[in-house]
């Protein structure tokens, strides 16, 4: 059973991950979570303060936000990823978001390969509100690639490193779906819970479409294919997924 601790004034529980990012949220019971994607990606900076203004006008605190989701301009080596994690964690600092060095938001960074924004910037983002006592259960977890845990660099730990053959996609997508339902099992939770299902790679899934997202109940829902790469050179595959009833589109220009 993967462990959970409670978000500090946040409203939800996390699973503990890395520095940049926790493996996934669940809202505590009497608070669900609603998501507000953005029409266009809007630059990193701006982008949080404008979720700054949407969160205080429902009446909630910083600490509320508990995921986002991220465009950057191409995949970063390692080197550039560390360097803009540590730019993006102090943005969570600063609204009181990371105590002890424990990160609760989920997280998904993801690199567009068509009209890429020229920064990184913020596509969506999810955030706890009050709800009836019997409010159904919502969750959001985070984007995961075919990268292992517990490895020195992403060579040494990446499913089929730089291989895209048909059959090396294949296997990175089991990989990643078995990742995704341990963490929704954090939840008491599993793809028939899920509300929406997205899908991140610039490679053809059609050969394993079926027989793996589909026999495994990953399409339930239907789902939706980002025509992004992972946020890391040499990444070919990432999903994530979730349980949201209230979502809505924030189309202002300014």
């Amino acid at each position: 059973m993967i462990k959970t601790a409670e978000a500090p004034g946040g409203d939800y529980r996390f699973i503990p991950g890395v520095s940049q990012y926790s493996g996934g949220v669940g809202a505590l019971p009497g608070f669900r979570i609603e998501r507000v994607r953005f029409a266009n990606p809007v630059p990193l900076r701006d982008g949080f303060a404008r979720a700054a203004d949407i969160i205080r006008n429902t009446g909630r605190p910083l600490t509320a936000l508990c995921a986002c989701e991220l465009r950057s301009p191409a995949p970063f080596t390692e080197q550039g990823f560390k360097d803009f994690n540590a730019s993006y964690i102090e943005i969570l600092k600063s609204w009181g978001l990371m105590q002890d060095g424990v990160n609760p938001v989920a997280r998904s960074n993801v690199c567009p390969k068509i009209d890429p924004p020229s920064e990184p910037s913020v596509h969506a983002f999810a955030f706890t509100t009050a709800a009836a006592a019997d409010a159904p259960a919502s969750f959001v977890v985070s984007g995961s690639g075919e990268e292992q845990e517990g490895h020195a660099t992403y060579r040494e730990r990446t499913i089929r490193f730089g291989d895209t053959s048909p059959a090396a996609m294949r296997e990175k997508a089991q990989w990643v779906l078995g990742e995704m339902e341990r963490r929704m099992s954090a939840f008491s939770a599993a793809w028939r819970d899920t509300t929406a299902v997205q899908l991140y790679t610039v490679h053809d899934i059609f050969p394993f479409l079926e027989q793996e997202l589909g026999r495994r109940g990953a399409l339930r829902s239907g789902l939706t294919w980002h025509f992004n790469r992972p946020p890391v050179v040499d990444l070919e595959y990432e999903m994530d997924c979730r349980r949201v009833h209230v979502e809505c589109v924030d189309d202002r220009t300014a």
